[in-house]
């Protein structure tokens, strides 16, 4: 078990656990939005491209985007106008397709709205087939 300090985040992941069922990743259909209504609007899908390696949002975090003051559904983590923000969380991304598992961050930095956030990002890996990652599942939540 991964050492996670949001009960959100600990619920998620032991989610994405049971959905597994003996596959090294579970698929975004495994996932029924109903059963994640805890954690939705902190929650962002994306979907893994490859040549080069990119990720781009399905759904990007309601309440992140509104924490941001910017939504980046439909486009790529290269297009956040945050430059620094965005290569900081492409570098977590990465590191999810490297270590072909789970990994969590915990990060403190300013909101748009200029209040401290802490938060721990939880990002999970997805896959079709079980093995090959095709898409992240990206949760925020604040301690």
């Amino acid at each position: 078990m991964m050492e996670l300090r949001a009960t959100q985040s600990k619920r998620l992941y032991d989610d994405w656990e049971i959905r597994r069922r003996g596959r090294l990743f579970p698929a975004r259909a495994d996932f029924d939005p109903l059963d994640l209504r805890y954690i939705i609007g902190n929650l962002s899908l994306l979907d893994v491209l490859r040549d080069p390696l990119r990720f781009r949002y399905r759904i990007h975090s309601t309440n992140m985007a509104q924490w941001l003051g910017f939504d980046l559904t439909g486009k790529e983590v290269d297009d956040s106008p945050n430059i620094e923000r965005g290569a900081q969380i492409k570098d977590h991304f990465i590191e999810v397709i490297d270590r072909e598992g789970p990994v969590v961050r915990l990060h403190e930095w300013l909101g748009g709205n200029h209040r401290v956030l802490r938060h721990e990002a939880l990002v999970l890996p997805l896959a079709r087939d079980g093995s090959t990652i095709d898409m992240i599942m990206s949760a925020v939540s604040v301690y």
